[in-house]
């Protein structure tokens, strides 16, 4: 019996996603340079990491909520964003993950590991990608101040520079914003 060679054009190619990765210190405008670079192609998700455990920070989600449209959804997810992209990510032509730093935050207060948290950045941009959709990820540079005193916070900031290392090499565009000014890296 012969066997028949696959067609081509039948194959279904699984769509892949593009990822944009927007890094900035503190009140850089990476949040406004990432919503910019995320454009207005729909429907739109917006998956916030960040959790309004005090006034202050409460405060400060409220302030992010109004610079967005009303067209974006948001979805508020603070630790499984892989399971969230697996899920639901391919539903939206566009997904903005705002910040890398904060669900690292949460994850190191459920008491993973170095390890394991490496392990589920990468899960996390193979995830990005399996949505089809362009992907815009905020996180914080925090390697340009001044060394932390206490060895909690300076592992937490060596963790988010290899974390970010990770996403920056994984990402198809890589940019660094200064005072609101995006510098292209890749």
């Amino acid at each position: 019996m012969l066997q028949r060679k696959p067609n081509k054009r039948r194959l279904a190619r699984q769509p892949r996603g593009r990822i944009v990765f927007v890094l900035g210190g503190a009140s850089s405008g990476k949040s406004e340079v990432a919503l910019r670079s995320a454009g207005r192609r729909g429907p739109r998700a917006f998956v916030a990491t960040g959790q309004g455990l005090d006034v202050e920070m409460a405060a400060r989600i409220i302030r992010h909520q109004e610079t967005r449209s009303p067209d974006w959804e948001t979805v508020e997810e603070p630790l499984e964003v892989e399971a969230w992209l697996s899920k639901h990510g391919p539903r939206y032509r566009t997904i903005l993950f705002d910040c890398v730093t904060l669900w690292l935050s949460n994850l190191v207060g459920t008491g993973l590991t170095e390890s394991v948290i490496l392990t589920r950045a990468g899960a996390l941009l193979e995830k990005m990608r399996g949505t089809g959709a362009r992907v815009v990820i905020v996180s914080n540079e925090l390697g340009f101040g001044l060394v932390p005193v206490e060895p909690s916070v300076r592992a937490f900031r060596d963790l988010s520079g290899r974390v970010n290392q990770c996403i920056a090499t994984g990402a198809d565009e890589a940019y660094l914003v200064v005072s609101g000014m995006p510098l292209r890296l890749k």
